[in-house]
């Protein structure tokens, strides 16, 4: 009996090639999108699962409220203390660790014998750090490899392009020229789904902050390892209650600090306040992307259940010869079934091998390393057998129902099989399903395009094109100098400056603790920045009121301490907080941070920050005790050759440090790669979306002319031309499609307003978005059933009317 279902089946398959073909395309492209969005998000959801003590490690944030501020700053950076203290202080933490981003200012100049590399990927950590988070030692012992201060844990891929094939433990690494380190262990790679990576790992103790617990200066990521069975939220409550303590005030409040724990597994997706050692993901883009996979996959079921049912006109006499030969309903049903289990396998087939052959594409378009080993084993065998059994039940179990329930009498008796009106309308109802889709993609591509476009091309009030940005922190301003003022006369470089972090993300986080008019108790949380006087003009940023930084400023800044005096710019958004207008801010006497001086100029509001963001306050000033980065700004006529004019002058100045660069426009890019791998995700997905749709409209033009032939020969002969007949078939078609973008219309709207709030600042939804989507897919439609219908419309009457 089965091998007759099997047999049956396959020549029905085989007789119905253009059917088959169809259907298997459909399937098999949306099985491949289904496994490929499917990997991609199991490899977002595994972050950080495969330290042993996962479930056990939180990370520690910090929020704070100064008196001024709006709403509280937060900040994945806590200080020196909490580890140490909380450790001491807190029942239910069993151990902690501080790391700290040790190139996170300047990567490091790191040398073995004649070998000298730039790291940019080097943290310290506290000695409990392979304590807490499991990493695979291939080389040395997790318990004791930071036990010594000048220890230092390496990756296999560092140790290979340091020594080779030489055994590393043993061997020293010379840091910056001036400190020796002792490699103690090397660790297998990190996993891409890791939110802390590192090539080399040093001990926390070397450096100076490590002999201090303070509570200010933020510039460490905590995290802290439970003990077992311990619930988070009641070690979350005692940190309040220490903290509250601790800081209490007067007036018995807590100055508005706050630690909070965050659970390691969730950082990557569910954080507040971002990654911090690397960008977060979020989780609504995980949702985004899962909800599209499962339409994907619904709509290549959709499609070959359209595509059967279109053809039932077709077997219905097939199907009452069947019943009166004595075929029972349900070894008709088993017919059908088998037929889309067939179909289905041979979809699965090809959508594996499509999917296995896209991988590496997939992997460079989505920024991730992603195959078939993402998966474990048993789950992509479980899941391939499910997926199986699902799209044969979800594709075939309608039309087998369906097909197998027409009676003999009225399929045998009439030329229209049972039920073709209610089959009638459950295609139309399909087409429109696949439609509002299709549009609803096209809709939500125009709009995330738009906003894209919007963050690149907006002018944040700063010129950051052509800005070369070079790390050099830590050297001295006095050399700094004279490397900036020999770049200066360099043909092709406009400018040259220095800050201490990057303008296009600045996080420095200070308080405006006293201003001229405000009471005693009065702090403002700003973010803020030393610069180099010429920082201002190099970055073409404006000022409303009050003047540039001259050479004056600088001096009184390198004065002794207790002289020194500061020059300060606001923006607009701190001198409003302050309840000043711009110039009345101009000569007013403030202090940041310990740092007395006058505001000088207001600068126009600028992006600092990402656009996620609304802008804050910030204050920037002259001050020359350490930078990080070197801003180079080239005319953009030969950009190659200012190039190799910097790094001639680099290698002049710094023969010990490998010269890296790159374009303060790219970095500014890369704070949106999760938008924009989304962003493209959901572009190319639209497409395949798409396709799908005009696979199964395609199909169901060849049936609907084929069920009218008699139909159009009698128009021809009646006198109709081509162009009536293909506006005949075609409008069928057509106005389903019309349904769909007024159906799809506001639900786009909806999903897209929603995303857009992500964003303090985003482009508005214009009308011409659903114009255009709606006028794509009628167009779309009319390319796709038009062939068919010329084809139709171009066929000789004689033979359509002689034929029976």
């Amino acid at each position: 009996m089965i091998k007759n279902y099997l047999k049956t089946a396959w020549r029905n398959i085989v007789q119905n090639k253009a059917t088959s073909l169809i259907s298997v395309a459909g399937l098999a492209v949306g099985i491949c999108c289904f496994l490929l969005l499917g990997t991609y998000l199991i490899n977002e959801l595994r972050y950080d699962r495969f330290h042993e003590k996962a479930d056990r490690i939180s990370r520690l944030t910090l929020s704070y409220k100064s008196s001024g501020d709006p709403e509280p700053v937060k900040t994945p950076v806590t200080p020196t203390a909490p580890v140490p203290v909380f450790k001491q202080q807190i029942a239910g933490i069993e151990d902690g660790v501080r790391i700290y981003n040790y190139t996170g200012g300047r990567p490091a100049a790191v040398q073995y014998g004649d070998k000298l590399f730039s790291e940019q990927n080097m943290l310290v950590a506290d000695a409990s750090f392979f304590k807490i988070f499991t990493f695979k030692f291939v080389k040395g012992d997790a318990n004791s490899a930071l036990s010594g201060p000048s220890s230092i844990v390496i990756s296999q891929t560092t140790a290979k392009k340091y020594f080779g094939d030489e055994d590393p433990i043993g061997k020293i690494l010379k840091v910056n020229q001036t400190r020796n380190l002792l490699v103690s262990g090397v660790i297998a790679d990190i996993p891409e789904y890791s939110q802390i990576k590192f090539d080399m790992m040093g001990n926390y103790a070397m450096l100076d902050r490590s002999k201090t617990n303070a509570w200010d200066s933020a510039n460490d990521f905590s995290y802290f390892l439970l003990k077992p069975g311990v619930d988070a939220a009641a070690v979350q409550s005692k940190i309040d209650a220490f903290t509250k303590d601790l800081f209490k005030s007067a007036n018995n409040s807590d100055g508005g600090v706050h630690f909070t724990l965050e659970p390691l597994t969730g950082v990557h997706l569910y954080s507040e306040v971002g990654g911090g050692l690397e960008p977060s993901g979020n989780i609504k883009y995980i949702y985004i992307l899962g909800v599209v996979a499962f339409i994907l996959l619904t709509l290549a079921c959709v499609n070959f259940l359209n595509l059967v049912t279109a053809r039932s006109s077709e077997r219905a006499k097939e199907i009452g010869v069947r019943k009166v030969m004595g075929a029972q309903r349900n070894q008709l049903f088993f017919q059908f079934i088998t037929e889309a289990g067939i179909i289905t396998l041979v979809s699965l087939l090809a959508g594996v091998a499509f999917t296995g052959l896209l991988f590496p594409s997939f992997s460079n378009f989505s920024g991730q390393h992603l195959n078939f080993n993402t998966w474990n084993i048993t789950w992509l065998s479980g899941a391939l057998v499910a997926l199986f059994v699902l799209v044969t039940l979800l594709a075939g179990t309608y039309p087998s129902l369906y097909l197998s329930a027409f009676k003999p009498i009225h399929t045998l008796k009439s030329n229209s099989s049972a039920g073709q009106a209610g089959g009638n309308t459950l295609r139309k109802s399909l087409v429109v399903f696949q439609f509002v889709v299709s549009v609803f993609f096209i809709i939500s591509t125009l709009i995330a395009g738009n906003q894209l476009n919007y963050m690149q091309t907006l002018n944040t009030g700063m010129n950051r094109q052509q800005v070369m940005v070079l790390s050099v922190g830590g050297i001295p301003y006095e050399q700094l100098g004279a490397f900036k003022n020999e770049l200066s006369q360099q043909a092709g470089i406009t400018g040259a400056t220095a800050s201490y972090n990057s303008p296009v993300n600045i996080t420095g986080g200070y308080s405006i603790n006293s201003a001229d008019g405000k009471s005693a108790d009065f702090s403002l949380s700003v973010t803020a920045m030393p610069v180099e006087r010429s920082f201002i003009k190099t970055m073409g940023i404006k000022l409303i009121a009050g003047r540039d930084l001259e050479l004056s400023d600088e001096q009184q800044v390198m004065r002794p301490d207790s002289l020194r005096k500061f020059s300060f710019i606001l923006n607009e958004t701190a001198v409003a907080a302050m309840g000043w207008k711009p110039e009345e801010a101009i000569g007013k006497n403030i202090g940041i941070n310990g740092r007395m001086g006058t505001v000088k100029a207001v600068a126009k509001d600028f992006n600092f920050a990402s656009m996620h963001e609304k802008i804050t306050p910030i204050a920037i000033f002259p001050e020359y005790d350490w930078f990080g980065k070197l801003l180079v700004k080239t005319d953009g006529k030969n950009t190659a050759n200012a190039i190799k004019a910097v790094q001639a002058k680099w290698h002049d100045f710094y023969p010990n440090t490998p010269f890296e660069y790159h374009f303060l426009d790219q970095e500014f890019e890369d704070m949106y790669k999760t938008d924009q791998r989304t962003g493209s995700i959901l572009q190319a997905f639209t497409f395949v979306t798409i396709f799908i749709s005009c696979l199964g409209l395609f199909g169901l033009a060849v049936f609907s002319t084929r069920q009218r032939v008699k139909e159009i020969g009698i128009r021809k002969v009646l006198g109709a031309n081509v162009m009536s007949i293909v506006g005949l078939i075609s409008s069928d078609f057509l106005k389903l499609v019309v349904i769909a973008v007024i159906i799809s219309s506001p639900l786009a709207y909806y999903a897209m307003s929603r995303w857009l709030e992500d964003f303090a600042f985003r482009v508005d939804i214009s009308w011409w978005v659903f114009a255009m989507a709606g006028v794509a897919a009628v167009v779309i439609a009319f390319v796709t059933v038009g062939y068919q219908s010329f084809k139709a419309a171009l066929s000789n009457p004689v033979k359509s009317l002689r034929s029976e």
